[in-house]
């Protein structure tokens, strides 16, 4: 039995019409039509309620159709690729606006003729090549992030 016809069925099983199983779970009649007819799939949280309105397990839900269960993986790999995007682009920016500001210290030592952030050793090489390094590290990692996630 596919996804569709199992909604159908424990709708018809509760007396319920395409309306008011929409009206219970928040969406339009054309969503649980859809579903219905299997011209689409759920999200996950829509799932969860559907689940918890006709007292089944969304593990009997899901074992039903492999499309959704294939649906709802993909989902769940998107919930996590936002945060690590956000931290990887975080990384990167980071970056930009060290470099920047080597780029602005750097100008006005020259044009001002002064000695602004002039350092030796360790800190000038992290100084110096922090930035770039972060920038690579940020912009690796999101671009890594497109492969895995879609």
């Amino acid at each position: 039995m596919t996804f569709g016809e199992r909604v159908k069925t424990e709708r018809e099983r509760k007396g319920w019409s395409q309306t008011e199983l929409a009206e219970k779970i928040h969406v339009s009649r054309q969503s649980v039509s859809k579903w219905e007819t299997g011209k689409s799939l759920p999200s996950i949280e829509v799932l969860i309620d559907l689940s918890d309105l006709f007292g089944i397990t969304i593990d009997e839900m899901l074992r039903s159709d492999r499309e959704l269960k294939e649906k709802v993986i993909q989902d769940s790999r998107q919930l996590a690729y936002p945060k690590w995007k956000v931290f990887f682009d975080s990384v990167f920016l980071i970056g930009v606006l060290l470099l920047a500001a080597k780029l602005i210290a750097f100008a006005i030592n020259y044009f001002a003729g002064t000695d602004l952030l002039q350092m030796d050793g360790l800190p000038r090489l992290l100084a110096n090549f922090g930035p770039l390094a972060l920038m690579l590290i940020g912009g690796v990692g999101s671009d890594s992030l497109k492969d895995k996630y879609r």
